[in-house]
């Protein structure tokens, strides 16, 4: 597979290359250091995988990836970083970003990124930790085991409505309350409403969490 680095430390990037380049299956196309090069790198080589940095001075990574995948939807970006941060998890994810991995181990990075040309989204280390409920807690006999996978018949999102699916996708997209009212034509308190219900039915405590479950439990094949 041909891959791109992005990463605003040159040393990171060519650490990343190296370790990469040792793949027999893995051909590294170029590596900058900033998110305007990133766009440019991506429209110059079309790589098969993008591995990208999101906090960068000059354009961060988030919006490199929704400039690159405005132009190309079927783009492969990863983002590799060692920021965890919930809302950077959600909209990273909500752009069509194809994993989320945190800077922990450079072993996990050539299997992530086989995993997505394999048609596989990949989180990983405390991404995964904080929708962990969905790993522990059973849902008329579902789970997600450790390694990503689905366990048993239903998934959790199986206690939702229709309506408070709805909601969830909303939320999911990034939208807040006024927006996903006006979208699906109900009122501002009967989201409110649904969004208290999905927190108690799934067990989790705000929106965020909503966010990053859905997108999780897509990332394994549920549709949530």
């Amino acid at each position: 597979m041909r891959v791109a680095i992005v990463d605003d430390d040159g040393l990171i990037c060519n650490s990343l290359e190296i370790i990469l380049s040792a793949q027999d299956d893995i051909e590294v196309v170029g590596s900058v250091q900033g998110g305007h090069a990133a766009v440019a790198l991506y429209c110059e080589q079309r790589p098969d995988v993008m591995l990208m940095d999101i906090q960068m001075p000059d354009l961060s990574g988030l919006d490199a990836a929704r400039r690159i995948l405005d132009d190309d939807p079927t783009a492969r970006i990863v983002f590799l970083t060692t920021f965890s941060d919930d809302e950077y998890i959600v909209r990273a994810l909500a752009l069509g970003a194809r994993g989320y991995l945190i800077k922990q181990d450079v072993a996990t990075i050539a299997p992530a990124l086989r995993a997505v040309m394999g048609g596989q989204s990949v989180l990983e280390g405390e991404v995964l930790a904080r929708v962990a409920v969905f790993g522990a807690r059973r849902v008329g006999g579902s789970a997600a085991t450790s390694d990503g996978s689905a366990a048993g018949d239903d998934d959790p999102f199986s206690a939702l409505t229709d309506r408070e699916r709805e909601v969830v996708r909303g939320i999911a997209a990034g939208l807040d309350n006024k927006e996903i009212a006006a979208a699906a034509y109900m009122g501002e308190g009967t989201v409110r409403n649904h969004i208290s219900s999905i927190l108690s039915k799934l067990n989790l405590k705000n929106r965020t969490q909503i966010a990053i479950a859905y997108w999780r439990r897509r990332s394994v094949g549920a549709e949530g």
